[in-house]
């Protein structure tokens, strides 16, 4: 059974996979702060929203979600990406998205640590 925060956090990472920017920074409040671990942070809606243009989506993407767990204004979601390159290689990515909300009912994300790393099949 899936919660409605559970429901909220998929769509996000779908919209997030698929470039739909307006999905994206309309669901993060104004002082927003992303850490991807081993970068500086990014902080605040513009910035984050900056980032997230210089992002390019890779060719065929496919995205598996294994859990998402929510607790009143935090959450987790780890899955895998797979990524098609440039140079047409497939590229898999395993990751762990730690998330705070602003608030608990009709939130909005206001942190979010992203752990990302390559992996072999």
């Amino acid at each position: 059974m899936t919660t409605k925060k559970g429901k909220f956090l998929e769509e996000f990472n779908e919209a997030f996979l698929k470039a739909d920017m307006d999905y994206v920074v309309a669901n993060v409040t104004d002082d927003i702060k992303w850490t991807v671990v081993g970068e500086s942070p990014i902080q605040g809606k513009s910035d984050f929203a900056k980032a997230f243009e210089m992002m390019e989506p890779g060719g065929t993407q496919e995205l598996k979600i294994s859990n998402i767990i929510t607790h009143g204004i935090t959450a987790a979601v780890d899955g895998t990406v797979r990524v098609v390159d440039e140079s047409g290689g497939v590229k898999l990515y395993a990751f762990c998205d730690i998330y705070r909300f602003n608030k608990f009912k009709e939130p909005k994300i206001k942190e979010l640590t992203s752990y990302v790393m390559e992996v072999k099949e």
